[in-house]
């Protein structure tokens, strides 16, 4: 099941933010995640906020329904509008995700990118994206998230090995997503990803270079890799305490990530977060570089997560739950969070140094400078940026960000 919300100050029922909070907005680029929690089945890694039919019935009734879920959406878009108040910033990034956007009609999705154009308007250049899983899209489809403004998408595709599959719970067809990259450039998608897991039970190297040939050879321009992380209270962790699926370990992890940084940077992608790599500084995903580079955003959906000039809030996690609230003129708020200026830096370390830009070395306190020098020293940061001012990892710090990271906030 979906993991616990953060513990937090309370939320004002209007929504209302501290004063200080739209202090230099002018400044920060502004985006939004819409959150879809809906899902056919639940994979048994997932312990994100997303609810199958089965899951729903009884406990939500017609408010948790995805049949108004974009009315119910949009309601929370106009609440964004009341608090944010004259914030005159158009939108830079739109991201809807899920569980699986996909299982709403698609001109429910244009309907709720509709609401944010209506009410902040869209950056020229604006990013629109969507997730999608392979098997609820076809070119029709497509085609019609494309001419309503969507110029990205995002596909699940995790494995090509069919056994891979199946003990992540994935139902998709081995080689559907690559038909979807395809459908997706004749839609005329600018920008297309395809979204990889490694280290599942049961994988070996020579399935996940599989993988990776299939990903590459699909034409997407930009490929995400995540480490297979084994959630408590997952269907696969429960599996794992079994016996019936063994752990990888951390060794077989790093050697899954050398070999997709070996074949992705073969293929023409370069690496510009530790998890992602595109062919283009265009075809970077510019609303995740909002999170990581510490931006504002406001996070629209059951469970989902807000910053705006500091301040943090996270929605109510139950789909019916978050619609009773829109419905009485209540905020989904269940609580937030103001970041201290230590928070700020602590945060900017953390997220900023898995950037290919990586940090500035100024924002370190005393002792993390000196563990940066010993990352230095250790080769896990490189020379040249460091002499110029920035902590940036080198590959084998990349195998290790964490522990560097943790060293550096000190």
């Amino acid at each position: 099941m979906p993991s616990a919300l953060p513990d937090g100050d309370p939320m004002p029922e209007s929504g209302a933010l501290p004063l200080h909070a739209l202090a230099g907005a002018a400044d920060r680029p502004l985006g939004f995640y819409l959150h879809v929690p809906y899902c056919a089945t639940r994979c048994g890694y997932c312990d994100f906020n997303t609810y199958t039919a089965t899951e729903l019935r009884g406990s939500g009734g017609v408010l948790a329904s995805r049949d108004n879920y974009a009315d119910t959406l949009t309601d929370e878009i106009r609440l964004a509008r009341k608090v944010l108040g004259d914030d005159p910033r158009p939108v830079r990034t739109v991201f809807v995700g899920g569980g699986t956007p996909t299982l709403l009609a698609a001109s429910d999705l244009v309907r709720m990118l509709g609401a944010v154009r209506d009410e902040f308007g869209l950056a020229d250049d604006a990013e629109i994206t969507t997730e999608a899983n392979p098997e609820s899209v076809d070119p029709t489809y497509l085609a019609e998230l494309r001419a309503g403004g969507f110029n990205r998408i995002s596909f699940g595709m995790q494995s090509a090995k069919q056994h891979v599959l199946q003990v992540l719970d994935r139902t998709h067809t081995p080689g559907r997503p690559e038909e979807c990259v395809a459908e997706a450039r004749a839609a005329g998608f600018d920008h297309v990803n395809l979204d990889l897991i490694y280290g599942t039970p049961g994988e070996s190297d020579d399935d996940w270079r599989a993988s990776l040939a299939a990903a590459v050879g699909a034409g997407p321009d930009h490929i995400s890799a995540y480490a297979l992380i084994v959630e408590e209270g997952t269907g696969l962790a429960r599996r794992i305490r079994r016996g019936e699926v063994p752990m990888t370990d951390d060794d077989e992890h790093a050697d899954r990530y050398l070999i997709a940084d070996e074949t992705l940077g073969a293929a023409g992608f370069s690496w510009y977060e530790v998890s992602n790599w595109a062919t283009t500084p265009a075809g970077r995903c510019l609303h995740n570089e909002l999170y990581w580079r510490g931006a504002d955003w406001w996070g629209a959906g059951p469970g989902a997560h807000s910053h705006v000039g500091g301040v943090r809030w996270w929605n109510v996690k139950h789909p019916g739950a978050y619609a009773a609230a829109l419905a009485e003129g209540r905020s989904p708020g269940a609580g937030r969070e103001l970041l201290t200026a230590e928070d700020r830096r602590v945060e900017r370390v953390l997220l900023e140094l898995r950037l290919s830009e990586g940090v500035e070395l100024s924002l370190l306190r005393p002792a993390g400078r000196g563990a940066a020098r010993k990352a230095l020293d250790d080769g896990l940061l490189e020379a040249g940026p460091y002499g110029a001012g920035r902590a940036v990892l080198t590959l084998r710090g990349r195998l290790l960000a964490d522990a560097v990271v943790r060293d550096l906030v000190d």
